[in-house]
């Protein structure tokens, strides 16, 4: 029997307990960060002065830096608890939240909820994965937007049908049967699109399961291949099957559809990162999911990028 985790089990209204302050967060997230030992985030020097108000200013190149130096909090004035909590709301949430569903969860501006949603999914994408994929892998490539039967008649793109990327967005995925998941968007699905994402992400020897689309063939030289014929009506053969990849693009699909109604190409591929991660920790609970979320933090992403 697994040992219980030491994490407790957070919830949305005990953060304030555990977080009563601006300086209880910060002694948070120095001791995640630094395990104690603050490390200058302009010269690296591990030896730095620490002021009343939990900042610190390095012994060597004389600069000041915070907890939030280079993290997606740097530069912004919400407080960190703030930012706690939205980190825990939006990955509690099965299908995530909403930019004006957490602007009120937190009392902040629906354009200031959507750029702490956005800083958090960069994070969570930029960290995601960490070894390759082994064992039994699946792959499967899916098509982000409407569909054209649903669109007007002057709205639809004559030749869109099938895997045609002229109206829709390309997102490739693979996944570890019992274990994690990359998935991504991608410019087309041609086989010198797919295979050398294969390649970087699965490891040699593993047992790979396709459909019949063309970009696969080849892998067989590198992989165990096997595959299914999807056009010919063919969904399960033994152990061979891409129904799990295929369970997640049909979870990626509804929720977005159901929380968000809308998303634009430019940050299709932040929400694929998004439900790959809840993916990928769906048996952490609550309060590991939030440390893991913590433990992801460095990197940047300002306002003018996102809306550029």
């Amino acid at each position: 029997m697994p040992a219980k985790s030491k994490t407790p089990k957070l919830t949305f209204t005990s953060l304030d307990a555990k977080f009563p302050n601006e300086l209880a967060c910060k002694k948070y997230l120095a001791g995640l960060r630094w395990n104690g030992e603050p490390v200058c985030q302009h010269c690296g020097h591990k030896k730095s002065y620490q002021f009343s108000n939990g900042d610190f200013k390095c012994a060597k190149c004389r600069k000041k830096y915070t907890v939030r130096t280079g993290t997606i909090f740097e530069d912004s004035k919400i407080l960190l608890i703030k930012w706690f909590k939205a980190s825990f709301v939006m990955t509690a949430h099965k299908k995530g939240i909403s930019s004006h569903q957490l602007a009120k969860d937190i009392d902040v501006t629906q354009k200031t909820a959507w750029f702490i949603l956005h800083r958090l999914k960069f994070a969570l994408k930029s960290k995601s994965f960490e070894k390759p994929l082994d064992g039994i892998v699946e792959t499967d490539e899916t098509y982000f937007g409407g569909a054209e039967k649903n669109k007007h008649v002057a709205k639809k793109t004559q030749g869109a049908q099938g895997r045609c990327t002229k109206s829709k967005t390309p997102i490739f995925g693979m996944v570890e049967r019992g274990g994690k998941l990359v998935a991504m968007t991608v410019k087309n699905t041609s086989s010198k699109t797919l295979q050398p994402i294969i390649k970087e992400h699965v490891a040699v020897g593993a047992k790979l399961m396709t459909d019949e689309w063309t970009a696969y063939v080849g892998l067989s030289k590198h992989f165990s291949h096997s595959f299914i014929r999807h056009g010919q009506g063919q969904y399960v053969n033994g152990e061979v099957h891409t129904n799990t990849i295929e369970g997640f693009w049909s979870l990626f699909k509804r929720g977005v559809n159901g929380i968000n109604h809308w998303v634009s190409v430019k940050h299709l591929d932040q929400y694929v990162g998004e439900y790959a991660f809840r993916y990928n920790t769906r048996k952490a609970n609550d309060g590991q999911r939030f440390e893991v979320v913590m433990a992801n933090l460095d990197g940047r992403l300002t306002y003018k990028e996102l809306i550029a």
